[in-house]
C-alpha cells in the first residue's frame, strides 16, 4: 500500500506564512509528479501547484508569486511554502502523488492524502 500524509496546516492571520509538508511511504517503486490541491468551502477541489520528478514546477495563477512548491526525492516528500496568505486561501489542502507501486505491474496511480486545514482569518 501507498500512504500519503500531509501536515502543517493551521490558523494564521492575513499576510502571514505557513508551510505544508507531505510524505509518501509504503510500497512505492517510483514517484512522478507531486502536487497540491485545495478545496475551499462550497467549492470543488482545485489545483494549486505541482512539481515533476526533475523539479519543474507550475502554479495556479492565484497563488503564483506567493506559494512555492519543492520536493525531496530521497525522502519522498513535497512541501508548499505559502506566503502572504489571504482569507481566500482558506481551504483543506490535499497532497497528490503520481506513483508506481511495487505491486501490480508498471501502471501509475494517483494517491491522495486526507488533507490538512488552512484557515486565514484575522
Amino acid at each position: 500500500q501507498v500512504h500519503v500524509v500531509e501536515s502543517g496546516g493551521g490558523l494564521v492571520q492575513p499576510g502571514e506564512s505557513l508551510r505544508l509538508s507531505c510524505a509518501a511511504s509504503g510500497s512505492i517503486f517510483r514517484i512522478y509528479t507531486m502536487a497540491w490541491y485545495r478545496q475551499r468551502p462550497d467549492n470543488n477541489r482545485e489545483f494549486v501547484a505541482a512539481i515533476t520528478s526533475n523539479g519543474n514546477a507550475n502554479y495556479d495563477d492565484f497563488v503564483k508569486g506567493r506559494f512555492t512548491i519543492s520536493r525531496d526525492n530521497a525522502k519522498a516528500t513535497v512541501s508548499l511554502q505559502m506566503n502572504n496568505l489571504k482569507p481566500e486561501d482558506t481551504a483543506v489542502y490535499y497532497c497528490k502523488i503520481g506513483a508506481i507501486p511495487t505491486t501490480g505491474g508498471l501502471s501509475e496511480y494517483d494517491y491522495w492524502g486526507q488533507g490538512t486545514q488552512v484557515t486565514v482569518s484575522s
